[in-house]
């Protein structure tokens, strides 16, 4: 059996780059500055279903994102904060979400989760998005 992304997030993501571990994947809503990382591994739920040198690297990657992330969405006015999350309850497959958030976000303070619609990119700005995250991650 093969690494595939669950169903929904290739609905709701497009693909940025693959790391040692993760497939690093953009959520399409332009309201936040949004990454999720997905350990390209079968059968993993949960970060422990992760060996330790595997849980060491999804951690580096995580790191590495809310980093790139935060200068990224810094330079466009939204970095004030990065928010990681690991919750899985109706995407069972691991996967770990980054957001970049600012204090005038559709959402602030409260978590994104469950704040409004999602407004997609359009497909010029979603790659351009992505272009530019290649390069800044």
């Amino acid at each position: 059996m093969s690494f595939t992304l669950h169903p929904r997030l290739v609905a709701d993501t497009t693909v940025v780059v693959d790391w040692t571990l993760s497939r690093v994947l953009l959520m399409n809503d332009k309201r936040f500055p949004w990454l999720i990382l997905v350990p390209r591994r079968v059968g993993v739920s949960e970060i422990f279903d992760l060996d330790e040198p595997a849980r060491v690297q999804l951690m580096t990657e995580i790191a590495r994102a809310g980093e790139k992330l935060k200068s990224w969405a810094k330079s466009r006015g939204c970095g004030d904060k990065i928010n990681v999350a690991n919750i899985g309850n109706l995407v069972p497959q691991l996967h770990v979400h980054v957001v970049a958030r600012g204090k005038g976000d559709p959402a602030w303070p409260g978590p994104v989760w469950g704040a409004g619609q999602a407004l997609p990119y359009g497909a010029a700005e979603l790659a351009r998005i992505v272009g530019e995250l290649r390069q800044a991650l």
